[in-house]
């Protein structure tokens, strides 16, 4: 009499689900080291161009005020911790940031001091002068960041690490394509929002 073969044993559920997670878990692996990458590759594009000079314009929103407050000026960087800003309308006024050392002129008279003084400042001028700079650890070392790209166009979201900055600005968002920086814009805890747009960069 012939024996029936058995059926063959296939995997068993318990052992295919931890295959599936295994799997899972290597390609998140694998995705976040390619957007390391890519962000590695984006801030050496960001450090190539050590000058910059490139129009702005500012909008921002509180719920303060019945309308937005709408500026715009210009805004310069030089390598390594040089970042100018110069505001044109809708009054004139220039701050200047070179390492710690902030002077803001306004009306003609000028007020020099640091940017320790100023921590509702602070996150907003180190994320884009960082940014600008291609300086990934000065941004790590304030922030916690999210990267994305889609081809060239590019976005950093960058979360403040210390609490006390985290209860002032909860997000401040960068877009850009290639090495140009497009947008910044800042949510502040209060529920205000700042939004600064680069609109080109002006010839020499």
């Amino acid at each position: 009499m012939s024996r029936i073969p058995a059926p063959r044993a296939g995997r068993s559920p318990s052992r295919l689900a931890l295959l599936l997670v295994l799997a899972a878990g290597f390609a998140g692996i694998a995705a976040a080291q390619s957007a390391d990458l890519a962000l590695d590759q984006l801030m050496t594009e960001l450090k190539a161009r050590p000058h910059r000079h490139d129009r702005f314009t500012e909008r921002f929103t509180t719920a303060v005020l019945d309308r937005p407050l709408e500026a715009s000026g210009e805004l310069f960087y030089d390598a390594p911790d040089h970042l100018e800003k110069r505001t044109l309308l809708p009054r004139v006024e220039r701050l200047v940031l070179e390492g710690r050392a902030l002077a803001i002129e306004r009306r003609h008279r000028t007020y020099r001091t640091t940017l320790d003084e100023y921590p509702e400042l602070a996150p907003y001028i180190e994320s884009i002068r960082a940014t600008l700079a291609g300086d990934l650890a000065a941004l790590e070392g304030v922030f916690k960041l999210g990267y994305t790209s889609k081809g060239d166009a590019w976005s950093l979201t960058l979360s403040p690490l210390a609490p006390n900055l985290a209860a002032q600005v909860t997000r401040i968002g960068i877009e850009g394509v290639s090495a140009n920086v497009q947008s910044v814009v800042i949510d502040r805890a209060n529920g205000d929002r700042s939004a600064m747009t680069l609109t080109g960069a002006v010839a020499p």
